[in-house]
């Protein structure tokens, strides 16, 4: 897990197809209508949604193997666990349909982060995480981005 400032972003060393994901979001206005955003076909795309944040056991706790994530708030603000993917018990095993792996919570995560307008969280295969959450135990509005970025993007054989 990456988590970093948005006018940071540029500055890692991921390629093109980072490139393209970093310019999409410096170019989304909060405002954006909830729905998917194409950007590279079925190789770089982006989900708007808008939900309330919620406790960890109302929450999913997931990981991905084809797309990592990057995740970033357009408007309030959620927290985000991360687990190291292999030391978690898997309730719904791989579903390549939906690029997703399911996990119990074990409770504490390994690490925690709040997600703010202006911050961006990417996730890479074997992090699991566990979004929506709310923070300071206070459920609230969030219009969140998540740009899914096929894995094998970010480290192009030429770097």
């Amino acid at each position: 897990m990456l988590v970093d400032q948005l006018e940071n972003a540029k500055s890692y060393p991921f390629g093109p197809a980072w490139e393209k994901v970093c310019t999409f979001l410096a170019d989304l206005p909060a405002d954006s209508a909830d729905g998917e955003y194409r950007i590279q076909g079925d190789d770089i795309f982006a989900r708007v949604m808008t939900y309330t944040t919620r406790t960890p056991e109302d929450a999913v706790l997931e990981a991905h193997r084809d797309y990592a994530d990057v995740q970033s708030v357009l408007v309030g603000s959620e927290a985000m666990a991360w687990f190291p993917a292999p030391t978690l018990t898997v309730t719904k095993p791989y579903d390549s349909e939906r690029d997703a792996e399911f996990y119990q919570y074990p409770g504490a995560a390994a690490a925690r982060v709040t997600v703010v307008p202006g911050r961006f969280v990417l996730l890479l295969p074997g992090d699991a995480h566990m979004f929506a959450l709310a923070v300071d135990d206070v459920p609230m509005a969030v219009k969140k981005v998540v740009v899914k970025v096929r894995v094998a993007l970010l480290f192009p054989a030429e770097l």
